[in-house]
């Protein structure tokens, strides 16, 4: 019965599961014809063993993307794959020998004295016992897939799946209306309420409380979803067995693998292209140089609304932005520059602020420490600038900046911490961040053990960078190729203590 219960899902299969690991190549065994039974087995072995093992490449996928995805509707739809999937390569085995488990017994070799030797050759033979080890394997996972669906429950609404018979069965309360059935190629609905998609400011108010879009509104936590260990282990040895067999097979590299597809589209979607390094190899070798992409500032934060696992690497951490200097303590000065709208903006923390201006089109390697090419005023400007010392003042600084408000120094232009983004025009940016303490962070009062580490505050890590930055290519997503240069580090400000 719960072979047939099972097959249901086939069909929602592929719909199921994210774009990102789905193989454009694979053929669901669903869609795909049933071998005849009476097809002689030594002339269509390979075809048929290499559409079961490209089957269960993508099948493990699949499982992998479902253990971690707060969906049940994911974890219901491999269930029912991996029954059909089991099912389907114990069908092909049993036809070449009605007992596998004696065709493959550990401890003979069976390539000699083997049922058979005298239908298959010895690639095929080790082909065929691979094909039954990773299967055994896989119904291993069964057991740990039911358990998991159960845990997907406390996430996402577990609706009734429909009668094997194909009877309506109405509702126990609303009998007129009849039960509505989940379509597997959807997310399941969530409990929990979704979070409000608020542009919230990345700004950290320390010393003050920094008021909300909407008053006392605290967001749902996502949930933390980690692979079983059991489970991992069990698909690595499937995936051993499937190694094993592909080496047997006459053409080499005929296997996809969903992984290496979703990684190449990731890289596409969010990284440069392989060849703009080597375009840009001259300005490269200079020293303190660089080149990666700017995108745009929704990419690195999480849809609220949308149930995640908060485990998922994010965007920023699988693509970081480029470090400017070297790490002190774990501190490592970056750039992380983003578009906002149509401008560049650097999306720091805390008390770290930064001001740029476009200054056209110089080329990068016309500018130097000392901004010869650089107008007057602004090189001064630049070159001349001193942070403030107070905690205090720096956020008031900051805010200087981002609303170009109160800039009472004397000089006749706005500087802003952004700039309107122009293709093939140059920035200078001058970059000042601060590592601190969490304790000051949080704004919490200190218990006595905390008071004695108040003097460290004059010694937090720190830098005060001055760095070019200059968009080469625009993509239709909005994001930019930038290269960007180093050109001066100043002395490493300090905050000095009341």
């Amino acid at each position: 019965m719960r072979y047939i219960f099972f097959s249901l899902l086939l069909p929602f299969s592929l719909a199921s599961i994210p774009v990102s690991n789905q193989n454009p190549d694979h053929r669901s065994s669903a869609s795909g014809k049933q071998i005849p039974a009476t097809m002689p087995a030594n002339e269509s072995f390979y075809t048929t063993a290499s559409k079961l093992i490209q089957q269960q490449i993508n099948l493990l996928a699949r499982i992998e993307q479902a253990m971690i995805s707060p969906d049940a509707n994911q974890m219901r739809a491999v269930q029912g794959q991996l029954t059909v999937h089991t099912k389907l390569v114990d069908a092909f085995l049993s036809r070449q020998n009605k007992s596998p488990k004696n065709v493959c017994t550990s401890g003979v070799d069976i390539t000699q004295n083997s049922p058979l030797a005298e239908q298959l050759n010895r690639s095929q033979l080790k082909i065929y016992c691979s094909l039954y080890a990773s299967n055994q394997e896989l119904l291993k996972l069964a057991p740990i897939l039911d358990r998991l669906l159960s845990r997907r429950g406390e996430l996402g609404l577990v609706t009734s799946l429909p009668l094997v018979t194909g009877e309506r069965q109405s509702d126990p309360v609303l009998s007129i209306a009849p039960l509505q059935y989940p379509q597997l190629d959807r997310l399941a609905t969530p409990l929990a309420t979704p979070a409000e998609n608020l542009a919230s400011s990345s700004q950290i108010m320390i010393g003050r409380t920094a008021k909300t879009a909407i008053a006392e509104y605290i967001p749902p936590v996502p949930p933390a979803i980690a692979a079983p260990e059991d489970a991992l282990k069990t698909i690595a040895t499937v995936k051993k067995f499937l190694t094993a067999a592909q080496v047997e097979f006459p053409l080499p590299n005929q296997f996809t693998y969903p992984q290496e597809t979703s990684a190449i589209l990731d890289r596409f979607t969010y990284d440069i292209d392989s060849q703009e390094p080597q375009t840009y190899a001259t300005f490269l070798k200079l020293p303190q140089t660089g080149i990666f992409r700017v995108l745009p500032g929704l990419a690195y934060q999480r849809s609220l609304s949308r149930l995640e696992n908060r485990l998922t690497p994010t965007v920023s951490e699988r693509y970081p932005f480029p470090l400017l200097g070297d790490a002190q303590g774990g501190f490592t000065p970056s750039l992380a520059l983003q578009i906002i709208g149509d401008r560049f903006e650097l999306g720091y923390q805390g008390v770290d602020y930064s001001f740029m201006v476009d200054l056209g089109d110089i080329p990068l390697t016309k500018l130097d420490s000392q901004l010869q090419p650089v107008a007057k005023t602004t090189r001064e400007f630049f070159l001349n600038y001193q942070p403030p010392k107070q905690l205090e003042e720096l956020q008031v600084e900051r805010r200087r900046f981002v609303t170009g408000k109160d800039q009472n120094w004397n000089f006749n232009q706005v500087i802003f911490a952004s700039a309107k983004a122009e293709l093939n025009h140059t920035y200078l940016v001058r970059s000042l961040q601060f590592q601190v303490p969490d304790m000051i962070i949080r704004g919490k009062p200190l218990s006595p053990q905390e008071r004695q580490y108040l003097n460290q505050l004059e010694k937090i890590p720190s830098s005060d960078i001055l760095v070019a930055f200059r968009p080469v290519r625009r993509r239709a997503d909005g994001s930019y190729t930038v290269l960007w240069r180093v050109l001066h580090q100043f002395p490493e400000p300090q905050i000095a203590v009341k």
